[in-house]
């Protein structure tokens, strides 16, 4: 999933517009790297358990849904760029207590994200050591992440810039494997499927297995708040616009020639969410050193974005906490070289806890779960971004019928979460989520209420 790297920072009351130095590809490396991560290399293999091959369908679907998403986000971001970004959007469009809202969705699916990256880095190094359990090596990472941050990141970001590169080395090489592989080049131990057009062999479980995989391929696009965040270090605010399409098109080329080439290669029933759907696809080839070497790289991107979501959710809850958002006590910062936030760092930690927790009490299901729901609390912030642009732009009819038809789109790949028994249980993690959001805005906002009137 997403590699998310900052918060959401003086959401209702930030004018600073920034003067920036980063160019528009810049800006699209970063991105494209932010976004492609374990969501894609592992949750893949659960869409496809759903939706069989025509799960390539629903990565073209999302990649629409992303677009209008982005699109929107982006020409508010031109038109007023602000350091708060989505957050900023919602308060100015709503009130304050959409920004609230979106500020703590968005620590929460971050928190989520976190349990989902720990869930999948365990799973990807069972590869390798079967017999460890998964909680065991879920906290092993853990321990290794809050190392980095006590130590500093700031050796660590230098190194994402290589960790993007690996990542989407890794897609290319599966695709430049992939594609020898299917026209002959190599020849394995199995046979190609031979695909008909018969809706058993492209939706094994109907339109209802398509419809609940669709989250799936929503989450392997997220991050694309992260370019709205970093908006103001651009030398050109308009650029963004620019940067984001290039990003999406990008990522849609290549997400979707890989995961149709994974299809094309091997019967779908032979995936499963315990292995990278394309170390399975290539599992008939006498192919050695690729299980290892796209583990390998898969796991360095995993740890990376594991790091990254820690990092984003300690200082957005200290940004929360100094606009009055969060307890006071999460602004407070040790008097250290780094100016660790402990109190914040603390509360992360016991976030990354319960999600190793859920992986002794539940190891065959907890990624799907932690994946459903870290999805569609990003979705529902996305569905704020659109809703925000509709008050906030000065929208044609094109733009108004593109922002509808995103909505759908986003209504959509929620709503597939029901049907699906299996993964229901997220969608209720992240109704949890949502009530206890809107409990804490309402009484916020009574509070800022008498602030005003006093």
């Amino acid at each position: 999933m997403a590699e998310q790297t900052g918060g959401c920072k003086d959401v209702t009351n930030s004018e600073s517009t920034g003067t920036g130095t980063m160019s528009w590809w810049h800006l699209t490396l970063i991105g494209a790297g932010c976004t492609i991560g374990t969501g894609y290399f592992l949750g893949s293999a659960i869409g496809i358990k759903y939706a069989g091959p025509s799960f390539v369908i629903s990565f073209i679907a999302a990649g629409a849904g992303t677009y209008i998403v982005y699109y929107h986000l982006a020409k508010m971001t031109a038109e007023d760029p602000q350091e708060g970004s989505f957050c900023y959007y919602a308060a100015k469009a709503f009130g304050k207590w959409a920004g609230f809202c979106c500020g703590w969705m968005y620590w929460w699916s971050n928190i989520l994200i976190m349990g989902s990256q720990l869930t999948a880095l365990a799973l990807l190094s069972q590869f390798w050591f079967p017999w460890i359990p998964l909680w065991l090596l879920a906290g092993g990472y853990g321990i290794l992440s809050l190392l980095i941050m006590l130590l500093g990141t700031k050796s660590f970001d230098k190194a994402e810039n290589l960790f993007a590169v690996i990542k989407t080395s890794a897609i290319i090489m599966f695709i430049v494997i992939a594609a020898l592989a299917l026209f002959g080049v190599m020849e394995g131990d199995g046979k190609i499927p031979n695909f008909t057009y018969r809706s058993s062999t492209l939706l094994p479980e109907g339109f209802k297995g398509l419809w609940s995989s669709l989250i799936y391929a929503f989450y392997a696009y997220g991050g694309i708040e992260v370019i709205g965040l970093m908006a103001l270090q651009l030398k050109k605010k308009k650029d963004i616009v620019k940067a984001g399409n290039v990003m999406l098109i990008i990522l849609t080329i290549i997400y979707v020639t890989s995961l149709t080439f994974a299809v094309l290669l091997i019967a779908t029933d032979a995936f499963n969410d315990k292995e990278s759907p394309f170390v399975t696809a290539l599992s008939l080839y006498d192919l050695p050193f690729f299980p290892h070497v796209f583990n390998g790289a898969v796991i360095i991107a995993g740890f990376s974005a594991l790091t990254a979501a820690l990092f984003a959710v300690t200082n957005l809850l200290v940004s929360l906490a100094k606009d009055g958002e969060a307890p006071i006590i999460f602004k407070k910062k040790l008097k250290t070289p780094r100016d660790l936030p402990l109190p914040s760092l603390l509360l992360a930690t016991a976030g990354m806890i319960a999600s190793v927790v859920a992986a002794m009490l539940l190891p065959g299901k907890v990624y799907e779960y932690l994946t459903t729901a870290a999805g569609i609390l990003l979705i529902y912030n996305w569905a704020f971004i659109i809703l925000s642009a509709f008050k906030i732009l000065n929208q044609k009819v094109f733009g108004k019928a593109m922002g509808i038809l995103g909505l759908c789109f986003l209504f959509l790949a929620v709503s597939g979460t029901i049907l699906e028994k299996s993964i229901r249980f997220g969608f209720y993690v992240s109704l949890a989520v949502v009530l206890m959001t809107a409990i804490a805005a309402f009484l916020m906002n009574k509070r800022w209420k008498m602030e005003e009137l006093a």
